[in-house]
């Protein structure tokens, strides 16, 4: 995920971001009921904020109660962008607590069906 937006052009340091996430995770861990992975980071490595969303066939253990992620949405912010990063997880976050979101972004057939799902849902761009 971080690959993917380091290749975006949304990431200057790929190992900075990777250490900034890793910090986030030993505060708190990020894993939300419902089988889905919320590691964020704001970092001085991230040019915009960003979304990376990936489907996790085998799960990733991000700390929740029901066990693993197998959606997971990394959130990556620049170090100054608090309001960002604040206002983004919030968003997503309202859209987690319905399955409707999460069952579409389970079953979306390309990466333009889940850019779709995600900016017409949590960016209300339609």
């Amino acid at each position: 995920m971080v690959d993917a937006l380091l290749e975006g052009g949304r990431v200057s340091d790929r190992d900075q971001l990777l250490k900034d996430i890793a910090a986030r995770e030993e505060i708190t861990q990020t894993g939300l009921e419902g089988g889905v992975g919320l590691p964020h980071a704001r970092s001085m490595a991230v040019k915009e904020a960003s979304i990376a969303f990936a489907r996790v066939k085998d799960g990733v253990d991000f700390g929740a109660a029901d066990g693993k992620a197998n959606i997971v949405f990394l959130i990556a912010v620049p170090a100054t962008s608090e309001a960002d990063h604040m206002k983004i997880i919030a968003s997503l976050a309202r859209r987690l607590i319905h399955d409707s979101f999460k069952s579409s972004l389970r079953s979306a057939a390309s990466r333009d069906e889940v850019v779709e799902i995600i900016s017409r849902e949590v960016f209300d761009k339609k």
